[in-house]
């Protein structure tokens, strides 16, 4: 049998005996809870992965605003420096603008079948989810009435 360490005492019981016993137990089961944690390579590396990805977010969150911030001082400087003529022009030219574009939408409104604009409302809310397939989808229509077009003039 082993000799107990400095730092144990004897067992005065079997009682205490028992407790350091458990207490053994114990500190084994951390010890090899803790050397399985550090052998898992597949736990570590998805920590490690989570960690880059979120310090990525943050970096990106970090350079966004960074960005943001200089387009907003460069827009001011490019105002800054425009000549008053210049920009009063550019005033009028965008209310212009924005009123012909309200007349417009105004005529169109009038214009257009309540039951048409009914469905347009319903649509537009498709619309805007798919953007990117109908996109894809007119540039390919185009794309064949293009080519039809070409082997009709070839004909």
């Amino acid at each position: 049998m082993t000799q107990p360490s400095h730092d144990e005492q004897a067992a005065s019981s079997p009682e205490d005996l028992r407790e350091q016993v458990e207490h053994t137990r114990q500190e084994l089961g951390q010890t090899v809870q803790e050397l399985a944690a550090k052998t898992d390579v597949k736990a570590r590396a998805q920590e490690t992965a989570v960690a880059v990805k979120e310090q990525a977010g943050q970096k990106a969150a970090e350079l966004s605003g960074q960005i943001k911030a200089k387009a907003a001082d460069a827009a001011h400087l490019v105002q800054d420096k425009l000549p008053d003529p210049v920009k009063e022009k550019a005033a009028q030219a965008a209310e212009q603008v924005k009123a012909k574009a309200g007349q417009a939408g105004q005529v169109l409104q009038d214009k257009t079948p309540e039951p048409l604009r009914e469905r347009a409302g319903q649509i537009a809310p498709l619309v805007r989810e798919n953007r990117t397939a109908l996109f894809t989808a007119a540039g390919a229509l185009l794309a064949a009435l293009l080519l039809l077009r070409r082997r009709r003039g070839k004909g």
